[in-house]
């Protein structure tokens, strides 16, 4: 401890990295170690620097991008990441301070306000100093993936300390259950824009009621999503929420819910499948929602009616291309990104991955895995992912500037008036999505 101590005081650090004679980092110590560890801990200064270390810290390799370091500080609460060669030798370290050094508003004081907030009023504060990072991010030129990763990681940390705060209030203890995210959230593609689409699944203690454990947890989310709207997260206007008693269920009710829309897929069934096959735990027992994925992909296995009904759904919608202009455009001059634009991959890349067994609920990595798992060409592939992202870029650019505008941020924009280079980025990107399209009346001609 001594030598660790006075290696940091010369060398001007706030932190080691420990690794053995091989390069490769086994933990790190920094001044908050040295305060928890160390100062409290009444530890000797002759101890041995392993036991005061933080172990297993994170790491990414090399060719990984500054905004990959910075989601995983988003999204685990942590100040520094170590890099890495292809071999998992150390090379370097990347801290908070080095990314965020230029932002007005920092990640760690986002993160602090966050998990320390002890009501919603200083939530509140936090969910405008992410939307202000957001938008500093954007400025900055961050990719579309990166960037709604980013948005989505410090909106998960809102809701689990929305979610903490209110069951100081409600008692759940002996029983498992998650807070699920569906939708968009559940996707990990959340915007600037986005309104709640969650629910809960709970496993009832042998001999409990049911419909007597289920009013509990309706009245414990109400409060939740009363307090979610109350830091920017809109009330869901179609009810998909956990406080709705169709959205809170238990495991057995959510199994007979989805087996009822997979085997009778009409217009309504197919709907809510697109809606709440898009899930995965927020907060809670994720095993429990993670045991139901297992479940919904082996009871979509040989469902060629539901997939058939669930194609012809997705292709309902065309890129809108038009034969004479570039744009098939709408009485008002303008084209939705979401429902004529991204919407199109992710309907897609739902409908790959499910009929293959993927269990991925994000777009990106549905699609790249369901091509795995299909052999589908990994050039075509990442035509579709650049395309998507395109697209969701020009999403969240167009909300930014109606919201500096004062307006409503929504999703249209007139094609027309982009500068050339992303008018023609966005056709072609259209175009992928149309070859996308193909690949399912494909799969619709196999059966």
């Amino acid at each position: 401890m001594r030598t660790a101590l006075e290696t940091m005081s010369q060398a001007g650090v706030g932190s080691l990295v420990i690794a053995g004679e091989d390069r490769k980092a086994v933990g790190v110590f920094t001044r908050t170690d040295l305060l928890d560890r160390v100062v409290l801990a009444d530890l000797p200064l002759a101890t041995p620097i392993g036991q005061a270390m933080s172990q297993n810290p994170f790491m990414l390799e090399e060719h990984a991008t500054a905004y990959d370091a910075m989601f995983a500080m988003a999204t685990h609460g942590i100040r520094h990441v170590l890099v890495t060669d292809a071999e998992g030798k150390l090379t370097g370290v990347v801290s908070e301070r080095d990314l965020f050094s230029l932002q007005r508003v920092g990640l760690r004081q986002i993160r602090q306000s966050i998990d320390g907030a002890h009501n919603v009023e200083a939530l509140q504060q936090a969910a405008a100093d992410v939307r202000q990072l957001s938008f500093n991010m954007l400025a900055q030129g961050v990719g579309a993936e990166q960037l709604t990763q980013f948005i989505s990681a410090l909106n998960d940390a809102l809701t689990r300390r929305v979610i903490q705060l209110n069951l100081e209030n409600h008692n759940f203890d002996g029983i498992e259950w998650a807070w699920l995210a569906f939708g968009s959230e559940g996707r990990d593609e959340q915007t600037f824009s986005t309104d709640q689409d969650n629910g809960i699944v709970f496993a009832p203690p042998e001999g409990a009621s049911i419909e007597a454990l289920k009013q509990r947890f309706l009245a414990y989310a109400l409060d939740v999503n009363k307090d979610l709207d109350r830091c920017g997260f809109p009330l869901c206007k179609g009810n998909i929420m956990a406080s709705n008693p169709d959205c809170c269920l238990s495991v057995s009710e959510w199994k007979k819910r989805f087996s009822s829309w997979i085997s009778s897929p009409g217009p309504d069934e197919i709907l809510n499948a697109t809606i709440f096959f898009d899930f995965r735990p927020a907060f809670g027992d994720f095993k429990l929602a993670e045991t139901l994925k297992d479940w919904l992909l082996k009871a979509l296995d040989d469902q060629g009616r539901f997939f058939l009904n669930l194609i012809n759904e997705a292709l309902n919608r065309a890129p809108p291309l038009g034969m004479f202009r570039d744009f098939v455009v709408s009485q008002e001059g303008k084209i939705d990104l979401k429902l004529s634009g991204v919407t199109l991959f992710v309907d897609a890349a739902r409908i790959l991955s499910l009929r293959s067994g993927v269990g991925a609920s994000g777009t990106t990595e549905r699609l790249r895995q369901a091509a795995v798992a299909m052999r589908i060409n990994a050039a075509d592939t990442e035509a579709w992912i650049d395309a998507f992202h395109f697209i969701q870029l020009l999403r969240l650019q167009n909300q930014y500037q109606q919201g500096e505008a004062g307006q409503v941020p929504n999703n249209l924009i007139d094609p027309y008036k982009l500068n050339d280079l992303d008018r023609k980025v966005l056709i072609e990107s259209l175009r992928q999505a149309k070859r996308l399209q193909k690949r399912l009346e494909l799969m619709k001609g196999q059966g």
